[in-house]
């Protein structure tokens, strides 16, 4: 099992794979994150994703949009993944998303065998990730304090929308 979690401000990157991954899967965040705060100020949940070929191009983003478009199947990371278009494999690609990965998003990464999962907070929502590491993902806990700020206050403004989403 492979599950790795990380102080919220990592010191800059040095020597070493490690370091300089970590730093890596910040910079890829903020993709994910620009896509919630774009959810949030269309009415939606802020929960972005955004997935990263092996050679670190950005082969799609995308946010949640299960409010805007009134579908319940339209979340962050199937939205990154349909972004990404049709591809050969998926293996060493990295979906980096804001909020933990709900049981259907966790499905979608194992469906298509992405390999690494880089999550932005679990603190508000803990999601498959567990499962997927069992499963041989690598799964990144950031524990960004703008994500876990962006969801707390939207969860504390929106508890019905909340709970829906994650089907309490």
């Amino acid at each position: 099992m492979t599950y790795r979690q990380f102080d919220s401000h990592p010191p800059p990157p040095t020597k070493g794979t490690d370091a300089m991954e970590r730093h890596l899967d910040r910079i890829w965040l903020v993709t994910a994150l620009d896509e919630a705060r774009a959810g949030l100020a269309e009415g939606g949940v802020p929960i972005g994703a955004a997935l990263y070929g092996a050679d670190g191009t950005l082969w799609g983003r995308g946010r949640n949009r299960r409010v805007q478009d009134g579908d319940p199947s339209a979340h962050a990371e199937t939205a990154a993944f349909r972004a990404a278009g049709r591809q050969r494999s998926y293996r060493g690609t990295t979906m980096v998303t804001t909020l933990s990965p709900c049981w259907y998003c966790s499905g979608l990464v194992r469906q298509f065998g992405i390999s690494r999962v880089v999550i932005g907070e679990a603190v508000t929502f803990h999601g498959g990730h567990d499962w997927l590491a069992e499963h041989g993902v690598e799964v990144v806990v950031l524990d960004d304090p703008e994500c876990v700020a962006l969801m707390r206050e939207f969860t504390a403004r929106n508890p019905e929308l909340w709970n829906e989403d994650i089907g309490a």
